[in-house]
């Protein structure tokens, strides 16, 4: 997973058009991101995606041709399947990529998804572009029901450190969509007030945080010592499923997960 923080702590940027205009219908979808696929899934689009990355988890992808990864989908896997559009998440490793299929000729929609507002954008803007405005529309109030469900709950609030990597140390920030949800679960991020979405920590700041609980995204903990010298009364704990893990229409599972996760 370390390749998800690193991406998690890139991904930057306003949705973005490149290249051509797509079809008025589009048929055949690439998508460069995990989030993506699942937002075109969710939408109830599968039978269009034509191509995922190597890091797309989902069974209904299982037979779906793989044209990279997040950081470095490859444009001749890509152009091979022809597609109407290609979904992306902007960020300064795929850029060169990215830009190398639109000046190709493939009309690409870069989508930001670092806070929950550009996630519920992204459902959106992908419906529109899909003709799927209404089910488009319909995830994100599901989105935001789970959110006022999950703040309307009274429960203990505890210093919470969400983190994305080890080596280095990446924790979620408050603005990014992970921050927003600890803090819908009713916990404080201990890791302070960082405008950035993903930070890097080193060991010093963790133990100045004083976390009283440490959940592991999609990473593994180090056998036979600490997460961080110093922080070994803070208990440690992981999710239960990937959705924090692919920001997008999974949000109400994620912050489920967070609430197993942080305890009550």
């Amino acid at each position: 997973m370390a390749a998800l923080a690193l991406a998690l702590l890139l991904a930057a940027g306003p949705r973005q058009h490149l290249g051509p205009a797509p079809p008025a219908q589009v048929r055949k979808v690439v998508t460069l991101a995990p989030s993506l696929s699942e937002i075109v899934l969710a939408l109830g689009a599968g039978d269009r995606l034509a191509g995922v990355t190597r890091f797309d988890d989902d069974a209904r992808t299982a037979q779906l041709p793989r044209i990279g990864g997040y950081n470095d989908p490859q444009p001749e896997a890509v152009l091979q399947l022809k597609p109407d559009l290609v979904l992306a998440e902007p960020a300064p490793a795929n850029r060169g990529p990215v830009e190398t299929l639109a000046r190709l000729g493939v009309p690409v929609e870069a989508f930001p998804l670092s806070s929950v507002a550009d996630i519920e954008e992204a459902i959106v803007g992908i419906g529109e572009l899909l003709g799927l405005q209404a089910r488009g529309r319909e995830l994100t109030r599901q989105i935001e029901r789970a959110r006022a469900e999950a703040r309307a709950q009274k429960r203990p609030r505890r210093r919470v450190l969400l983190v994305f990597g080890l080596e280095p140390l990446v924790v979620a920030g408050p603005r990014s969509f992970a921050g927003e949800l600890l803090e819908d679960a009713g916990a404080e991020n201990a890791a302070g007030e960082s405008a950035q979405p993903f930070l890097r920590m080193n060991a010093e700041a963790a133990v100045r945080a004083r976390p009283e609980v440490i959940v592991l995204c999609g990473v593994e903990p180090p056998a036979g010592r600490p997460i961080v010298p110093g922080l070994e009364k803070a208990r440690l704990t992981t999710l239960r499923s990937t959705a924090l893990l692919h920001p997008g229409p999974r949000l109400p599972e994620a912050l489920a997960d967070l609430q197993a996760a942080i305890g009550q």
